[in-house]
């Protein structure tokens, strides 16, 4: 057996988690780990900034218990960014139009509040230095039809549609302002949509 130092062992931990997450949603039949049934294809939100400048994309593609979300962005500032699903699928006028953070449960917002977290908090987007970054994650209990279950209870796709924001700073996981103002916005909608 090969000895890691702990804080090797705990990152180490944490990748054949999410390498396990991803494999058993990957696995998922067809219909379900393919986004759209009927398509195959995944639900896209282009992410714009206030001046409508394009800054790359989010895709999210529906698994057995959830939603796998990709990002891959350019063009923002250096550092970590708060992201969140919003409510409404809307960034126009103003990326205002959006709402309030997506929380079917009516739950606390942040991962570090004792009382749940809303189903629409995400982790942070780390950027580099040249304004690029990219991540992919699993959301549980998310579903991109109006089919749920009780693996995936809460749709957003609902008669409004949910938005993706990307903040201007890093959530702290527990306070709802901590992640500031709303740098750029995009609307969750089918590929082709």
């Amino acid at each position: 057996m090969i000895k890691l130092p702990c804080k090797t062992r705990a990152a180490h931990v944490v990748t054949l988690a999410a390498t396990a997450l991803t494999a058993c949603a990957l696995t998922a039949p067809p219909s379900v780990a393919q986004g759209r049934a009927d398509s195959g294809a995944p639900t896209v939100a282009t992410m714009r900034t206030a001046d409508g400048s394009q800054v790359g994309t989010i895709s999210f593609r529906q698994a057995e218990h959830g939603v796998i979300v990709t990002a891959k962005v350019r063009g923002l500032p250096s550092g970590q960014h708060g992201m969140h699903i919003h409510q409404t699928g809307a960034c126009t006028p103003s990326f205002d139009a959006a709402g309030g953070h997506f929380n079917p449960a009516a739950t606390e917002h942040g991962f570090h509040s004792a009382a749940g977290y809303h189903a629409g908090d995400l982790p942070n987007l780390d950027i580099a230095a040249d304004g690029t970054g990219e991540v992919e994650f699993f959301v549980p209990q998310l579903s991109l039809t109006d089919r749920t279950s009780d693996r995936r209870p809460h749709t957003l796709a609902d008669a409004d549609g949910a938005a993706i924001i990307i903040h201007a700073a890093g959530d702290d996981y527990r306070t709802m302002a901590s992640s500031g103002r709303r740098l750029a916005c995009g609307v969750i909608v089918p590929a082709g949509g």
